[in-house]
């Protein structure tokens, strides 16, 4: 197996695990509507989805954590590694993911693991509610998500010594864009022409190209 399938393999499984997590979006919604529904139509409000809305939000975010870490879109401060050679970024994120990154998702497979054997052996419940849901279904995510995280993580540490290595940084998986949204929109659309939808595209694909070097720096030059 080569490194960059080694790569684009864990890319894969992030980006499935994200995606999986993501329908948890409908069910949160559902369990939302429902309750204001029940409490301000029939003035009957329901304890437990309280903490059922939270488990599925907190499960969404874990899980979508390793997704997020695969598509290089985490939120950082980029006003001086955007403008960093690729060597030089791939030096930074490798000390800064040994440094602080590795031990800090090991304290949190850590911690995660023996919160979550704990609620299962005692069958915790919510007791933010008079007669809440169970949680350790809800806290064994918490140490799955710091194992997928991990595995992101050594990928990018991967990356970080092949760019090293060659100079430029190797492919990531790529996802559907917010550009390809806009495409869609502008192709359906009856009301703008041929050459309007393509002098759009080029603005949107420049305005997108322009904030992805600045937050990835995937095509500085070396």
């Amino acid at each position: 197996m080569t490194v960059q399938r080694f790569l684009l393999i864990v890319d894969e499984i992030s980006t499935w695990i994200g995606k999986a997590a993501a329908w948890l979006i409908i069910g949160l919604m559902a369990l939302v509507c429902v309750e204001v529904l029940k409490r301000y139509a029939f003035n009957m409000p329901t304890a437990w989805i309280f903490d059922a809305s939270n488990m599925f939000y907190g499960t969404l975010f874990m899980l979508a954590g390793a997704y997020t870490l695969a598509q290089n879109a985490h939120v950082r401060g980029d006003f001086l590694y955007s403008s960093m050679r690729p060597r030089t970024q791939a030096a930074f994120d490798l000390v800064l993911y040994i440094v602080f990154f590795l031990p800090g998702i090991a304290a949190l497979i850590y911690a995660g693991y023996d919160y979550a054997a704990h609620s299962w052996r005692i069958a915790e419940h919510s007791s933010v509610t008079a007669g809440g849901p169970p949680l350790y279904h809800f806290k064994a995510v918490i140490p799955i998500a710091g194992a997928l995280l991990m595995l992101q993580g050594l990928a990018e540490i991967v990356r970080a010594i092949v760019c090293l290595r060659t100079g430029e940084w190797p492919a990531r998986l790529k996802d559907v864009a917010e550009m390809d949204v806009v495409g869609e929109q502008l192709a359906g659309s009856e009301h703008v022409d041929e050459e309007a939808r393509r002098v759009a595209m080029e603005r949107a694909h420049r305005i997108d190209e322009a904030a992805r070097q600045r937050g990835m720096g995937d095509n500085l030059q070396t």
